[in-house]
């Protein structure tokens, strides 16, 4: 069911690969929102997944962009503004990237190249970002700007590595741009906490599908899914949340608020009989 939350706005959303990704569900519902948004991500990730197929369904227009570049980000900013007719209302970074995951990599062995890597495409893309739509004065009024995040940024998991400092990254950007642009544009940031999520990143962590099973046993109402985790970005993009900014709102069922819950408790019980 639409409610029109997002009629007449305009939008850019970064990271849509394919129908598992976060940003693809979040396209889909802005779409039926009302919404009017180009798609963009990194050349490489564009051959590897199926955007062209998401472009159509929701008449969006594909501006490829390395988020990491500012020039083509000002590309994409320029483009997107032409594109939809007037500035842009909402934005959702919903990019990150580990080679030393996906070389399984141990934290007391990262290759320091590749963690500066992950830092930059995963976090400080998020402030270049910004930065080029504060220098273009692309951002309407109370526009609002989200980032997907993961708990990691807090607490320790094993094998999310460095992925968990670009996380950290990630937040205290949203906090720090967060007081530039409302002073500037009423504009908000803010970062989604979301639950584990069967997402082609998410499955190429090692061990992924028993973190995802302890996240939603530890989770009182279980794990956020993609389609839910979109219906919550809505929200953040629409104005009924005029005045939440700088904040770090957590998606996961309720697992950061639980000590221990009974289908783990038996777990252990069971196994220590």
């Amino acid at each position: 069911m639409a409610f029109n939350l997002l009629k007449g706005k305009r939008g850019i959303i970064f990271g849509a690969l394919n129908e598992d990704s976060i940003a693809w569900k979040v396209a889909e519902r802005a779409f039926a929102e009302g919404a009017r948004f180009t798609l963009t991500n990194a050349p490489i990730a564009m051959r590897m997944g199926e955007i062209n197929k998401l472009s159509e369904a929701c008449n969006a227009p594909i501006i490829p962009a390395d988020a990491t570049s500012l020039e083509e980000l000002e590309n994409l900013i320029d483009k997107s503004v032409e594109a939809l007719g007037g500035k842009i209302d909402f934005i959702l970074h919903s990019i990150g990237m580990s080679p030393n995951i996906r070389k399984g990599k141990e934290y007391g062995d990262l290759n320091y190249d590749w963690y500066l890597k992950t830092l930059d495409v995963s976090a400080l893309s998020f402030h270049k970002i910004m930065h080029v739509a504060e220098k273009k004065d692309a951002l309407n009024e109370y526009a609002s700007i989200v980032g997907l995040s993961y708990i990691a940024a807090q607490r320790i998991f094993p094998d999310y590595t460095d992925m968990a400092d670009a996380k950290a990254t990630l937040e205290s950007i949203a906090r720090g741009y967060g007081a530039r642009l409302a002073r500037l544009k009423k504009a908000r940031v803010n970062t989604i906490s979301q639950s584990p999520t069967m997402t082609t990143a998410g499955k190429g962590i090692a061990g992924f599908g028993a973190f995802y099973d302890f996240a939603d046993k530890m989770s009182p109402l279980g794990n956020a899914s993609a389609d839910e985790c979109a219906d919550y970005v809505i929200v953040m993009f629409s104005d009924m949340t005029k005045k939440v900014t700088m904040q770090n709102l957590l998606h996961d069922g309720g697992f950061s608020a639980s000590g221990m819950t009974p289908e783990v408790m038996n777990i252990f019980e069971n196994n220590l009989k």
